[in-house]
């Protein structure tokens, strides 16, 4: 009776790439959610306009909303009280730069009031945001 040998069986070599998918997708789909999260300020519907991007260090936000609300970073304020906390701000922090960020339907004399306050607040550096044209 002859018995017949097989050759050693050999390793498996094939990735199972189906985990890593589906980590993928699950890492995606956290990332879709949470990015838009991410952005700073009050959500205002914002101008375009033909200007590069500003290089900065995590700087001031002060924003306008189309119903003339002021925000200075997450925080309501109004007039007379943004004025006061740029200035104790700009007090504690040498080089205070600001973003204005307000919304297209407000109205020019209310930006150039809250810039004006910005500017009397002892801050050098005032920036406006707009979005870029298409």
């Amino acid at each position: 009776m002859a018995f017949e040998m097989k050759p050693p069986s050999r390793p498996l070599s094939d990735i199972n790439v189906t985990p890593l998918v589906d980590v993928m997708l699950v890492l995606l789909v956290i990332f879709m959610v949470t990015a838009p999260m991410l952005t700073q300020g009050m959500p205002v519907d914002l101008p375009q306009a033909p200007a590069r991007s500003l290089e900065s260090q995590k700087p001031l936000v002060v924003s306008i909303t189309r119903d003339r609300a002021i925000y200075l970073d997450e925080g309501r304020v109004d007039l007379p009280s943004l004025s006061r906390d740029l200035a104790g701000r700009v007090a504690a922090q040498k080089g205070l730069e600001v973003l204005l960020k307000s919304d297209r339907e407000v109205p020019y004399g209310l930006v150039v009031q809250v810039m004006g306050l910005i500017k009397e607040a002892g801050v050098e550096k005032l920036g406006i945001v707009t979005s870029p044209q298409p």
